[in-house]
């Protein structure tokens, strides 16, 4: 697809997105297998939840503004979908891995605020306001659940690496 308008490069990043979202929904329940940390789990399906909604958030966007949301592949989500699966190859299940696997999973947030921002602001600047509401409540998710696994590391699971 040539992008040569802001409302292409909307689209494009539109899809951009749904296809990283609809990656998540399928790495999440294998993060949640991998660690031991129980905590970490229960976050990780509580996550894949939320992911769903994303999804069907995206959805809507492309239903309010009548786009066909277009077949493409996240790339950056695959490379870092392809990361936590060679964290979960290499590294022996234990505190270690739950420490790796948060700092992936963070990874994995902050593009994803990195992109939730951007559609915000392209949305704002083509006054698509109902897309900017429905991607505004993603873009907050994607903040707490940052904030979430950030207070995760920090209150012990990196404590718990480094004394394995």
């Amino acid at each position: 697809m040539a992008i040569k308008t802001l409302d292409d490069l909307f689209l494009h990043l539109l899809s951009d997105v749904y296809s990283a979202e609809k990656q998540m929904t399928k790495a999440l329940p294998r993060l949640a297998k991998a660690v031991e940390n129980p905590d970490l789990t229960a976050a990780f399906q509580a996550h894949l939840e939320e992911t769903q909604g994303q999804v069907e958030r995206l959805e809507q966007v492309a239903q309010v503004l009548g786009l066909k949301l277009k077949r493409i592949k996240c790339e950056a989500m695959e490379g870092l979908v392809e990361e936590a699966k060679d964290i979960i190859d290499s590294i022996d299940a234990g505190p270690v891995r739950d420490a790796a696997l948060i700092g992936g999973a963070q990874q994995v947030e902050h593009y994803e605020i990195a992109s939730y921002g951007t559609l915000c602001a392209l949305a704002r600047q083509l006054d698509h306001s109902k897309a900017v509401e429905l991607l505004e409540v993603s873009l907050v998710e994607e903040k707490a659940t940052d904030v979430k696994l950030t207070e995760m590391a920090e209150g012990g699971a990196n404590q718990q690496a480094a004394a394995a």
